[in-house]
């Protein structure tokens, strides 16, 4: 009786094991199913004054409803606490207080999987991290990619852009070649002035040796 005792409790042992096994696995399942995958700018760089994006995609395993949020968060560089700057659900909320009221912008599409913000006059001291964070339920568990933004002064080796090196390099050369037909020219119409008042001469000491 004592080993069929035992051999009861084993039993009821190794099935509560396996239930809790079963259940363990059921939620690791559901987690995967439901998670979303999110992808951000590891580093963006931005100039003072000058509009900066940051982007901000995502991938969700269940339709795009209404309920679909989208939150960015921002730490300032030399860190403190997270602080909501932007918020979303199907119309976009930005910030009404605090660094960067009336200067975040909307620039996303849900539908395409785009949760991208704008930054308008960004200065140095909105150096720090970003935070994209998006919930599609019953899709709410996600990676959380950062976002390190670096606003710098563009210098003048940047004002330099490529439409100026190209306007350079097509009329540059344009300017030597016309330049050369005008002393071209301006030669010719010399040796011709000269030829005309050898001419002039030669004629009027003809006439005066009549």
């Amino acid at each position: 009786r004592q080993v069929s005792g035992l051999s009861g409790g084993s039993k009821s042992v190794l099935s509560g094991l396996l239930h809790f096994a079963l259940v363990a696995a059921g939620q690791v399942c559901v987690c995967n199913a439901l998670s979303l995958e999110i992808k951000a700018s590891p580093k963006v760089r931005a100039f003072i004054g000058e509009q900066v994006s940051l982007k901000c995609s995502f991938k969700s395993s269940s339709p795009i409803t209404e309920s679909l949020t989208v939150d960015w968060t921002y730490r300032p560089l030399a860190g403190g606490q997270m602080e909501t700057i932007f918020h979303y659900q199907s119309v976009p909320y930005p910030a009404t207080v605090g660094k960067f009221k009336d200067r975040i912008s909307w620039i996303g599409n849900v539908a395409r999987g785009d949760a991208s913000v704008a930054i308008e006059s960004p200065v140095m001291s909105d150096n720090g991290t970003f935070i994209c964070s998006v919930k599609n339920p019953p899709d709410v568990y996600h990676n959380i990619p950062q976002t390190v933004l670096i606003v710098t002064e563009r210098g003048l080796s940047f004002q330099l852009t490529s439409a100026v090196l190209l306007s350079i390099l097509v009329f540059l050369p344009s300017i030597i070649v016309v330049v050369l037909l005008l002393v071209r020219m301006g030669r010719k119409f010399g040796v011709l002035k000269e030829k005309k008042k050898s001419g002039c001469k030669k004629s009027s000491i003809e006439v005066s040796d009549e």
